[in-house]
């Protein structure tokens, strides 16, 4: 028999609801859902204008975004770049990172790898800023 796991992403919890940033943000992190030993997946939906209240960067995970549906932009270190359905945007553990959703709201998958879990993350509450 194969060794797979299917799950549709909307079964697995959504976070932002725990963190009290549920509605404006939805948040599903597959990774142990999944099984998944080596990579991470997470489902994220921004309301329309809505950006993220904190930034985050990896010590060692470098992520893949795939912008799904809507568009707006994604604040890089200290660069502001726009983004708009099916853009990719590959960024390094390093670089601190999130989103802001443009009026129309945003949909993301990310991806990343190695899987390092929860020790891997760092978080940096109220990081973007105009």
């Amino acid at each position: 028999m194969a060794d797979y796991t299917l799950k549709n992403l909307k079964d697995v919890e959504d976070s932002a609801i725990k963190f009290g940033l549920s509605p404006d943000l939805e948040a599903r992190f597959a990774r142990d859902d999944l099984d998944l030993e080596n990579s991470g997946i997470s489902y994220q939906r921004l309301a329309p204008s809505y950006r993220a209240p904190f930034g985050h960067k990896h010590g060692q995970q470098e992520e893949l975004y795939v912008v799904l549906s809507g568009g707006g932009r994604v604040k890089l270190d200290d660069e502001i770049v726009e983004v708009r359905q099916w853009d990719v945007v590959r960024v390094p553990s390093q670089t601190m990172r999130n989103f802001e959703a443009g009026p129309d709201g945003l949909e993301l998958l990310a991806f990343g790898a190695p899987s390092m879990g929860n020790k891997d993350v760092e978080q940096t509450p109220g990081w973007w800023t105009d």
